[in-house]
C-alpha cells in the first residue's frame, strides 16, 4: 500500500490511490494549512508558474494570488483525477489565471522558456525516467527562472544524483527538504 501511495519510479499512481491520497491532504490540510506553503519559492507578482504534479491542487490558491491577475499558473500533472480537481478549484475560487494541464509524463504543452518558477512537491521520487522529466522542466524554465525540487519520499542524496545526473540543471542552494535549481546556461537555447 505504501508503494502505491508514496510509490517510487511509478509514473502515474492508480485512481483509487490518488483518492486516497486526497483525503490524506484534506485532513492534514486541516492540522496543518498549506497556505504559506509557497512562501520560500519567492513567487512574484506578474511571473508565471508551473505547479509541476499538482495532485489534489493544495497549492494552487496560494499560487494564483502570489502571481496575482497579471500571472499565470500552470496546474500540471499526469493524472486526470489532479486536472479535474484543479478546474474544479479553478470554477469554486474563480482562479482565471491558473490553467489546468494534462501531461503525459514525458512532454507537457507549455510553451518553451515559460515559467519563472517551477516546484514540483511530493512527486520527484514517483518519476521513472528522471533525465527526460528534468529536460522537460528545463525546457519550459526561462533562463533566469529556478526549479523547486522536493525531495518527497527519497533520500537528498538520491533527489542531488539525479539533479547532477541530468545535466540540465545545476543546484544553485539545498534548503530543507528541497534543492533550488538552475538551468544550466547551455541549456537555455534548447
Amino acid at each position: 500500500m505504501k508503494k502505491v501511495l508514496c510509490g517510487s519510479e511509478m509514473d502515474r499512481m492508480p485512481d483509487w490511490a490518488f483518492r486516497i491520497m486526497a483525503c490524506m491532504f484534506r485532513i492534514a490540510d486541516i492540522i496543518n494549512p498549506p497556505g504559506r506553503r509557497l512562501d520560500p519559492f519567492l513567487i512574484k507578482k506578474g511571473q508565471t508558474v508551473v505547479d509541476y504534479g499538482s495532485g489534489t491542487g493544495r497549492y494552487l490558491r496560494q499560487a494564483s494570488q502570489l502571481v496575482g491577475a497579471e500571472g499565470h499558473v500552470y496546474a500540471v500533472d499526469i493524472q486526470i483525477l489532479a486536472i479535474e480537481s484543479a478546474s474544479r478549484m479553478i470554477t469554486k475560487f474563480h482562479l482565471d489565471n491558473v490553467k489546468p494541464v494534462l501531461t503525459d509524463g514525458r512532454t507537457v504543452n507549455i510553451p518553451s522558456f515559460t515559467a519563472d518558477v517551477v516546484y514540483a512537491l511530493d512527486m520527484f521520487h514517483m518519476v521513472k525516467d528522471t533525465n527526460q522529466f528534468l529536460k522537460e522542466l528545463c525546457r519550459i524554465t526561462k533562463a533566469s527562472g529556478i526549479l523547486c525540487l522536493e525531495d518527497g519520499h527519497q533520500p537528498r542524496a538520491k533527489t542531488r544524483e539525479k539533479v547532477i545526473q541530468s545535466g540540465c540543471w545545476e543546484i544553485a542552494d539545498e534548503k530543507k527538504g528541497y534543492l533550488v535549481c538552475r538551468p544550466h546556461v547551455h541549456q537555455t537555447s534548447v
